[in-house]
């Protein structure tokens, strides 16, 4: 049976070595930093005077951080909202969140919830046109995307039942 690996402590002038070759690598945010220091063996202290250290140096910026987080997710093609929950989850602050939100470029935006509407129509199987179009929301809505741009974008498609509730 194998011994699991020893978990290595790090010394807070081996850590901020570590640490910054992390934050190099992909931009991370403050939380995953100061998780990443606890796994190292840091105490609370040891951890902020690093994170305040990488935040002076730019290794830890976290607005450039959720700017790149939106840029990707985009590219995913998440909803605004569902990018907005994770930015909050991950603790950024709501001026941070702004200044993501701003990397998105409206008509790419709803471009990306046309073909995703596109798509799912293709795969869906369920043939009442009401209910297909309730799925089609459904799922739109589980990527993160606004009732009104669902509904215009229905509407474009000529997905729109005759009568309207």
């Amino acid at each position: 049976m194998m011994q699991p690996a020893k978990k290595k402590f790090y010394t807070p002038a081996e850590a901020i070595q570590k640490i910054a070759a992390f934050c190099t690598y992909q931009d991370r945010n403050q939380k995953e930093v100061e998780a990443k220091l606890r796994e190292y063996g840091l105490d609370e202290d040891e951890a902020g005077e690093i994170i305040i250290r990488l935040s002076r140096e730019k290794f830890l910026d976290e607005e450039r951080y959720a700017q790149t987080f939106v840029r990707g997710h985009i590219r995913k093609k998440w909803g605004r909202r569902r990018i907005q929950q994770e930015l909050k989850q991950k603790g950024l602050s709501e001026y941070c969140i702004k200044a993501g939100m701003k990397e998105i470029d409206g008509d790419e935006y709803y471009q990306n919830l046309v073909d995703l509407l596109e798509k799912k129509d293709r795969q869906e199987k369920e043939s009442h046109p009401g209910k297909r179009r309730q799925k089609i929301q459904l799922y739109l809505t589980s990527k993160g995307y606004e009732q009104d741009l669902i509904k215009m974008a229905l509407d474009d498609l000529g997905k729109a039942p005759e009568d309207e509730d």
